[in-house]
């Protein structure tokens, strides 16, 4: 039976088409835990400065953690990390579903992937055995297409599959890593990094979804707890009802849904991208991950311009919904399904690539492109356009082959439209805005892979109106009283930090963010340690190792970049974030203050240890998470 105590790791060399098994001490899971941690150990071991994101010295990495295949909401999640080749540094992104926890039942906490092999290949994972079979017929093929052939081929429904598309195999840079069709590694282009290798997909089964865990019991009794809480916690069960496009209407009403490509914080038409109306039009069902009762995931059935939407695809996140709506100015929910679908089946993000056509589109509003460049007319609000550009990326098409490579990258080749991008660090903004959430600001700048919404608490959870919830959670973390909206002193910066710490932590022990989580989730800091403890025996674990584990990933990441010669020049914001907000609404002429991130900055990186003129990690922070071999 696979324990929850020390599992296998599997090293694939796919140059030699080789797998070898390590079984890691206690103390290595004590100290990296999981998720990205424990992937940038051996990225940092194992990857020189100056390689091609795209070659084959690039590692990649795919890891859960101690606590994934619990009977509990919340811990199905697998986290991958390599170069990335869409951002500057390194590449992070998580995804959830059955995929992380079947992992675990298969009998391994990890994969470290090195090479590339000569013809595309598949990894097959079953019960504690590793084997790289040829995956040649695979090549070419959809996300869809590769789900029903593997799983007749292999005689088993049951199979779980993490695949690159055929957007990672054309080497766009906005790939994805997909698995049940429907779940994504979405950002930084580790799709592509995948395709590069000839890897086509990893395939996992456990015979037995029996772990070994240290206090079953208690395990259970949160379970259990947990799920009659959901009605009682406002957020959890909005998220239950109407996913995450339950905050469509909340967005918009605060002035922060971005709208035609970042200038605007509200958009008309709202009503008609909300999570109520798509629960009254196209919904079919609400979808889950493994053991997880919140059951945010939607499945809708649609159909646009004749073509249609199937149920396999499952449905548009809040993000997507954004960046594919009001970022382009699309009122169609259909449409945007559609959107959605097309990323799904080819393997891309959804942010970067709803976020990279509505900079085309934006371009062509301001002159910036062509009808000419472009292939054909592409203003904000044209559907039809909206899903052109999109599968011109998905195929590298026409000036999809320029897009594929990201809005900064199309930028910098066609020499048009800087002053309009969104980028940080190379990464499309999410759907989340800086101006009015100031410690996103932050966050924004210093994330070590760019503009990320899921990279730390975001402001509202403190600012006065706060629920009773919020700040008893957050008085655990150091928090006593409420900060002042739209502000961006020293306490909002610690604020930020220690947000970003747990939330670090929990892209280490690969937990889900709308479950676990420093204030509004379903289950708090206290709950949280008690499951460490309640998975592994580690009695004497405390919410301080539990931030200092988010502080050490935090560090590794900063580390890599910084062999790479990437420090604090990086750590800036889009001139777009600087320039007053139209459109009306709470956030009309609002912008960022460029002393005051400045500022913030330079408090920020005082905090974490680091220099504040480079930005890097100081030694003796190094040394004393353990991390002075990392730079």
């Amino acid at each position: 039976m696979p324990s929850s105590r020390t599992g296998r790791i599997a090293h694939v060399d796919l140059t030699r088409g080789a797998v070898e098994i390590e079984t890691p001490p206690e103390s290595f899971y004590r100290k990296y835990f999981g998720g990205s941690a424990m992937g940038m150990y051996y990225i940092l071991k194992q990857t020189r400065p100056g390689i091609d994101p795209l070659g084959p010295d690039n590692v990649l990495t795919m890891f859960v953690s101690r606590l994934t295949g619990a009977p509990i909401s919340g811990q199905s999640r697998m986290c991958a990390n390599a170069l990335s080749p869409l951002v500057d540094g390194i590449g992070d992104a998580q995804s959830g579903g059955f995929f992380p926890a079947e992992m675990r039942f298969a009998g391994f906490d990890g994969l470290v992937i090195t090479g590339k092999a000569a013809s595309p290949l598949y990894l097959w994972l079953q019960d504690g055995r590793a084997e790289l079979r040829p995956a040649g017929h695979l090549w070419g093929k959809t996300t869809s297409q590769v789900d029903d052939i593997l799983k007749a081929e292999l005689g088993d429904d049951k199979i779980e599959i993490a695949q690159c598309g055929p957007a990672g195999e054309k080497l766009v840079r906005l790939a994805a890593i997909i698995n049940m069709g429907n779940r994504a590694n979405g950002r930084t282009g580790l799709g592509a990094v995948m395709g590069s290798k000839n890897l086509k997909a990893v395939v996992v089964r456990g015979s037995s979804k029996k772990l070994d865990w240290a206090d079953a019991k208690r395990i259970n009794e949160m379970a259990k707890a947990g799920a009659a809480d959901v009605d009682s916690n406002g957020d959890v069960l909005g998220l239950q009802k109407f996913g995450t496009a339950s905050v469509v209407s909340f967005q918009h009403f605060s002035g922060t849904l971005p709208t035609f490509n970042y200038g605007a914080g509200q958009f008309e038409h709202f009503e008609r991208l909300q999570g109520e109306t798509m629960s009254d039009t196209i919904l079919k069902a609400n979808d889950t991950c493994y053991a997880c009762t919140v059951r945010c995931k939607r499945v809708v059935e649609a159909e646009w311009a004749g073509r249609p939407v199937e149920k396999r695809f499952g449905g548009p996140e809040y993000e997507t919904i954004a960046t594919f709506g009001s970022y382009c100015g699309v009122k169609e929910l259909e449409a945007v399904s559609l959107a959605n679908k097309i990323c799904n089946d080819h393997g891309l993000d959804t942010i970067g690539t709803g976020a990279t056509v509505a900079w085309a589109m934006e371009c062509f509003e301001k002159g910036e492109l062509s009808e000419a460049v472009i292939g054909f007319p592409a203003p904000f609000g044209d559907a039809g356009a909206m899903i052109r550009l999109t599968e011109a990326i998905a195929t590298r098409q026409g000036i999809g082959d320029i897009l594929a490579n990201g809005s900064q990258r199309a930028a910098r080749a066609l020499g048009k439209g800087e002053s309009l991008l969104i980028t940080v660090k190379g990464a499309e903004a999410p759907a989340h805005m800086p101006q009015a959430k100031r410690s996103l600001a932050l966050i924004y700048a210093v994330n070590p892979f760019g503009a990320d919404h899921q990279s730390s608490e975001h402001d509202p959870m403190i600012e006065e109106g706060a629920s009773d919830l919020y700040l008893g959670r957050l008085k655990l973390m150091g928090f006593d009283h409420t900060l002042v909206p739209r502000s961006l002193d020293a306490e909002k910066v610690r604020f930020a930090l220690k947000g970003q710490q747990f939330y670090s932590f929990l892209d280490t022990a690969a937990l889900c963010q709308f479950v676990w989580g420093p204030a509004w989730t379903l289950y708090g800091p206290q709950e949280t340690v008690d499951f460490v403890r309640a998975a592994t025996g580690w009695d004497d674990f405390s919410l301080d190792e539990l931030l200092e584990i988010g502080e050490r990933r935090l560090n590794m990441l900063r580390a890599f970049n910084a062999r790479l010669g990437i420090g604090r020049e990086a750590d800036r914001l889009p001139e777009k974030f600087y320039r007053p907000l139209t459109g009306g609404g709470p956030t009309d002429g609002v912008a960022l203050d460029r002393a005051e991130v400045e500022g913030a900055l330079r408090e920020y990186f005082t905090l974490a240890g680091w220099d504040t003129q480079t930005g890097l990690p100081t030694p003796s922070t190094l040394e004393r998470l353990g991390l002075e071999w990392a730079m």
